[in-house]
């Protein structure tokens, strides 16, 4: 795809509406996490990009509703096809953008992208509806479900493209035509991803992307009375904003946000997996996964060996620039975020809690070229109240907390003593037990002796503060479409 800008160095993206790429009268500028260097020119959308979009989409629906599961299902197999194919282009460019290692890219985020339109391309063509007999009546009811029309997708930035495609694949899949706006920090896997979309045969106007901020193009989008549905991936801060802005229009909402995900360590834990596992938990991808592990409970008679045996793992997740294969952390994705991640760890320090490992302790050693990169390594804190904001918010980076336990019962009321309700981890050999506490946590996740272990077919979602709706095989099948009872009297 073409570059422009007096800077051959530099990318300027366009959005894509109604099959075309057309640029935008302003732009904003996006950082080389690894760098922090501009290196890329975002489009700055707003309520004009997103009309066009939304126009172009609803113009599109009538044709591709129409079409049948099998055809579509086609057109997706095609675009994981192409994915597939420039694996390593996209990998690199993910890197480049968000910040995480080539390798995670690699592995996880394109990978998982690909397979997000495969699942989905396969699942459209398994879904059962509904029907029952009235015999006494004469009559015979069923069920059908059809496509809503214009879905608004927002991903986020830790995640791009795979969170992108876990939104649009299950959307077109379904029938719907769809206007998404990745974040602003992190678009271009979204715009290569268009080319592919042509190149696969999506139709004109089935999938428009816009560029932009969320106060700009995103507040367009949700507040369109021509986008009965949205499907949202952030905070719950902008959460609130979109269902308040979305409310006067009875829109479809699924929204996933954050979490504040504990782990729990019970005495008859196997540490050996268990503390290499919660390392990765609590540091893959700097950090910025939503279901990372954040507090970690450790019951107290092997609180001491879990807590340096945990140290040391956390020492030796390696951090650098992100091309470097021997690196399993890169980049964090901003100089604002990385500044408010740090400001964490000054709060431990001011409430009197220690920090082992990290930052402000360990010292990271990065290329010249590379020392304005948002970089930091691994920090692992104890001494902390439950009541500190380093237990109760989310901090999204590569921070964790480690705190003592005595009993059963109090753990799970500690567990649970937070605003969030995403994803949880339980450690113990005692079969009784991980299904005793795993139903009383509050999580709409709970991992047992294992972590990041996903069954696309099952729901996807948090409790509380932590999202409304679940997504992911039949889950996402219903909120894609309408159902509708239809009775025949015979």
């Amino acid at each position: 795809m073409p570059q422009t800008g007096e800077n051959k160095d530099i990318f300027m993206l366009e959005n894509y509406i109604g099959g075309k790429f057309i640029p935008c009268s302003a732009y904003i500028d996006s950082y080389d996490p690894s760098t922090g260097e501009v290196y890329c020119k975002v489009p700055d959308s707003g309520p004009k990009e997103v009309e066009a979009a939304v126009k172009a989409a609803k113009e599109a629906f009538p044709e591709w509703s129409a079409k049948s599961p099998a055809e579509r299902a086609q057109i997706l197999n095609k675009v994981a096809d192409l994915l597939e194919a420039r694996l390593e282009e996209f990998a690199q460019a993910e890197s480049k953008d968000q910040g995480k290692t080539i390798t995670f890219a690699h592995t996880v985020d394109i990978p998982r992208s690909a397979y997000n339109f495969r699942f989905f391309a396969s699942s459209g063509l398994h879904h059962t509806t509904e029907c029952s007999q009235m015999d006494h009546m004469g009559c015979v009811n069923y069920t059908v479900r059809c496509p809503v029309g214009v879905a608004g997708l927002i991903s986020p930035w830790n995640l791009p493209l795979y969170l992108l495609t876990w939104k649009i694949a299950p959307a077109i899949a379904t029938g719907n035509t769809v206007v998404a706006k990745p974040s602003e920090m992190t678009s271009v896997t979204a715009w290569m991803l268009c080319k592919l979309l042509k190149d696969a045969g999506v139709p004109d106007g089935v999938v428009n992307l816009v560029f932009g901020t969320g106060p700009r193009a995103g507040d367009a989008l949700v507040s369109h009375p021509d986008v009965p549905l949205v499907s949202f991936t952030g905070s719950t801060a902008t959460a609130r904003l979109i269902t308040e802005r979305s409310a006067p229009f009875c829109k479809k909402l699924s929204l996933e946000l954050g979490g504040k995900n504990p782990a729990i360590v019970f005495a008859d834990a196997n540490l050996d997996v268990c503390i290499s596992t919660t390392v990765r938990s609590s540091f893959s991808n700097q950090g910025e996964i939503c279901l990372c592990t954040s507090r970690i409970f450790v019951e107290r008679s092997i609180f001491s060996e879990f807590l340096e045996r945990f140290v040391a793992a956390a020492r030796q997740w390696k951090t650098g620039v992100p091309s470097d294969p021997k690196n399993q952390n890169g980049a964090l994705v901003s100089k604002e975020h990385l500044e408010k991640v740090r400001s964490y760890v000054a709060l431990a320090r001011a409430e009197g809690a220690q920090v082992h490992c990290g930052e402000g302790v360990d010292v990271l050693e990065v290329p010249d070229k590379n020392v304005g990169g948002y970089y930091m390594l691994p920090t692992v804190i104890s001494g902390m109240k439950d009541s500190s904001r380093l237990m109760q918010e989310e901090i999204f980076g590569p921070v964790t907390c480690v705190t003592p336990f005595d009993l059963e019962e109090e753990v799970i009321t500690r567990a649970n003593g937070v605003r969030y309700g995403l994803a949880a981890t339980v450690w113990s050999q005692d079969v009784g037990r991980v299904h005793r506490v795993a139903r009383r946590l509050e999580s709409g996740l709970v991992w047992t002796n294992c972590w990041m272990v996903r069954d696309l077919n099952l729901p996807f979602g948090g409790m509380k503060n932590s999202g409304v709706g679940r997504e992911g095989g039949k889950d996402s099948y219903h909120f894609f479409t309408e159902v509708k009872c239809i009775t025949i009297k015979h």
